[in-house]
């Protein structure tokens, strides 16, 4: 039996882009990243949640506008190895009229029926109705408050989900 997958979006879950702009959340460090020519970004991450994210027994993918950009600036800092990404192509900031995320769509491809995480702050039910009517396989969509960023209730819940997997 495969591991499930583990979908991670980097802004709002890793990086709290919406904590009060002049107080950086405590454990986490800031680095600027100039991902187009201008003013870098802020960017602030936990150098703990790698560690915690790969103890969960997850196969880790990029699921974020960062895509492969992700595994440059991202992962090194929280320390995870180079992670597969979802390339949303065209597909980036697509409108959807029925409401569905324009990132779920890939994601559930991607996933191909293997059972799966995905961890972000732009969820919603018709994400949740979506994944539910065309992925066969067990699915948690968790919605993270980009304010907070992954916290340990967090850690819990997809151990949780993880754990029902295995039994």
């Amino acid at each position: 039996m495969s591991r499930p997958l583990l979908f991670l979006d980097v802004d709002g879950p890793l990086n709290p882009y919406a904590a009060q702009p002049e107080r950086r959340p405590e454990g986490y460090t800031t680095i600027r990243v100039a991902l187009q020519p201008g003013r870098p970004l802020r960017v602030w991450l936990n150098p703990s949640h790698g560690a915690a994210l790969l103890g969960l027994g997850y196969e880790l993918c990029w699921a974020t506008t960062w895509m492969d950009a992700a595994n440059r600036w991202i992962g090194p800092v929280i320390g995870l190895p180079e992670l597969p990404y979802v390339d949303f192509g065209t597909g980036l900031f697509a409108f959807r009229p029925d409401g569905v995320h324009w990132k779920t769509e890939a994601i559930v491809a991607h996933a191909e029926g293997r059972a799966f995480a995905w961890v972000d702050d732009e969820q919603s039910p018709a994400d949740e109705a979506y994944v539910a009517s065309v992925h066969p396989g067990p699915a948690l969509l968790h919605h993270v408050s980009p304010r907070l960023g992954l916290r340990e209730g967090d850690f819990t819940a997809l151990a949780e989900f993880a754990a029902t997997l295995r039994t």
